[in-house]
């Protein structure tokens, strides 16, 4: 037998998640269909490899939808320097010349789900599926959406959200396209305890061989990117840690301090992908199914939060006006908000990743000259802090702390 939904998101990870909180408030029957529950949390447990940066526009939308504090509960760490450097030249950004008390935090990906699952709950009218797996999308233009689940179940909706990730099976069954392409890059994650006490400081490193990474967990813990070659990122994840541990020693700067422990290892390759189109009639896009962005400024889960906070704003305005939420011409404002202010976030990294990649003499003279103007020209050293805290552009509201309805 069928069951009659508003809205089913498939992903209940941290976008899809936020999708359901921040319509939470309103009248729809929305389903979160999950794979699997995160592991519950204990503050002794050993920190996640997957980390994120949120910015203050990310944090935003989490204290607005009511999940910040359950971060806050559990364990984060905020920053208030970046630092940007290379052989030859660096610059330092500071929230303090802006008059925030942070530029950003770092937050295990699995402490920000749990924290929105914990929230999702207290709403009456979400019903979380997990774990349950899509076996099927059964869709046809014009008629209600349906996903038959591993377990049996059913489900029928008038609007579908794809909130599963770079491979999205939704995207695929319902023919939305993408564009792709590899860096033919990896990289190396790396959890570390260090010698130094916790510094407030992220920062990235230029070498021509890919970039370098710090972000700061608490009190003696770091997370380490390391860009290279997938060879060379396969040789080091193959070595002991004790290994490895020399290697990082000779191939990262001093200002990290000595590293006592490595905690983990993983590692991913780089790439791109963009979907031709976020939305149709009944379905709709956000995060990793409508987008995969470089991540060397850790933007990837931040947008896809914008996604949420933006997709959320357009249904409950459409449905609070008596219009079909599920209308490619309601859809379709989602996408205007979104897909240009994405594109342009995705090639700014990619021509960031390029002019920084390479040892080019001309391209070298240029970079360094940037990051001496970046340090010198306080309007536009403003400008990257304000870029990087996510608070330039289009905005949707929850993003300005601004309620929904």
């Amino acid at each position: 037998m069928k069951e009659l939904f508003d809205i089913v998101i498939v992903g209940g990870g941290m976008v899809g998640a936020t999708v359901a909180c921040a319509l939470g408030g309103g009248p729809l029957k929305i389903a979160v269909i999950e794979q699997s529950p995160p592991p519950p949390f204990s503050a002794e447990q050993p920190y996640d490899l997957r980390v994120s940066a949120l910015s203050i526009a990310a944090k935003n939308i989490l204290a607005a939808i009511g999940a910040w504090q359950g971060i806050v509960d559990k364990r984060l760490c905020p920053f208030r320097r970046m630092r940007v450097w290379e052989t030859a030249g660096d610059t330092e950004f500071c929230s303090d010349d802006i008059n925030y008390p942070e530029l950003g935090y770092i937050v295990e990906n699995r402490v920000t789900q749990l924290a929105l699952l914990e929230r999702l709950r207290a709403f009456a009218h979400i019903e979380l599926v997990c774990p349950a797996t899509i076996k099927q999308v059964n869709y046809h233009l014009g008629q209600r959406v349906e996903v038959a689940l591993d377990n049996g179940r059913l489900l029928s909706a008038r609007l579908l959200v794809a909130a599963d990730g770079g491979p999205s099976k939704v995207r695929q069954a319902v023919g939305l396209g993408v564009t792709s392409w590899d860096y033919q890059q990896h990289a190396l994650v790396i959890c570390v305890e260090t010698a130094y006490g916790q510094q407030d400081i992220t920062w990235q490193r230029f070498v021509p061989s890919g970039p370098q990474a710090f972000l700061p967990l608490p009190g003696h813990h770091g997370s380490l990117v390391w860009y290279h070659s997938p060879d060379e990122i396969k040789r080091l994840q193959e070595l002991p840690f004790a290994a490895l541990k020399q290697e990082l020693s000779h191939a990262f700067p001093d200002c990290l301090g000595p590293v006592e422990k490595i905690l983990g290892v993983s590692s991913f390759p780089l790439r791109r992908q963009h979907a031709q189109k976020y939305v149709k009639h009944g379905v709709a896009l956000v995060g990793d199914a409508a987008h995969t962005i470089n991540p060397l400024a850790g933007q990837g889960v931040n947008i896809g939060l914008l996604d949420a906070a933006a997709l959320a704003e357009v249904i409950l305005e459409a449905e609070n006006k008596g219009q079909d939420i599920a209308d490619e011409k309601v859809l379709k404002r989602y996408e205007n908000m979104r897909r240009m202010e994405n594109l342009k976030m995705m090639t700014a990294m990619d021509v960031f990743y390029q002019v920084f990649s390479n040892d080019i003499l001309p391209v070298k003279v240029i970079r360094n000259v940037g990051l001496g103007l970046a340090e010198r020209i306080f309007p536009a050293k403003h400008l990257v802090m304000r870029h990087a805290m996510g608070l330039v552009g289009s905005l949707p509201k929850l993003a300005r702390g601004a309620p929904l309805v």
